[in-house]
């Protein structure tokens, strides 16, 4: 007799799935997206055979379809990463994530002495390098660095 070695997840009718996520990062993808307080079904899977990445992490987001802002979010955290619209139980949509050329809103400067952190001005950063993940401040020309980051509230 064979032992069934896998559990089978509910699918979700209409929301978001972002698979793929590295599993050092899934739960800082859940904390940027304020997804501790959603009010509705999150499935969180983290250290899950993959064969593309060895390990991965997985999200399914019930009822929730994100914004560019959101998925650049994502896309800053665990680059690379799936992600798939479902609607009627069906994907809709299914692209992967991609770190832009330009952030705005989104990260906070590294450097305490910008404009940024001590007055109301929009942050904005150009990624100089997107392998290393490296934004330079348009205002001070400081880096932030993927060890540095933090999102703006």
């Amino acid at each position: 007799m064979e032992t069934k070695k896998e559990m089978v997840v509910s699918a979700i009718e209409n929301g978001t799935v972002i698979d793929h996520i590295p599993t050092g990062s899934v739960y800082q993808v859940i904390r940027i997206l304020g997804l501790e307080q959603y009010e509705d079904e999150v499935l969180i899977g983290n250290h899950l055979q993959s064969g593309k990445l060895g390990r991965k992490g997985i999200v399914k987001i019930k009822n929730k379809h994100f914004t560019k802002d959101e998925i650049s979010k994502i896309a800053l955290v665990a680059p690379f990463a799936s992600i798939i619209d479902i609607e009627n139980y069906k994907v809709a949509s299914k692209f992967t994530a991609e770190i832009p050329d330009h952030v705005e809103n989104i990260v906070r400067c590294a450097n305490p002495k910008c404009i940024t952190n001590a007055e109301v001005v929009p942050t904005r950063f150009e990624v100089v390098d997107k392998e290393n993940l490296k934004l330079r401040c348009h205002y001070c020309e400081k880096f932030t660095t993927k060890e540095t980051m933090k999102f703006a509230e």
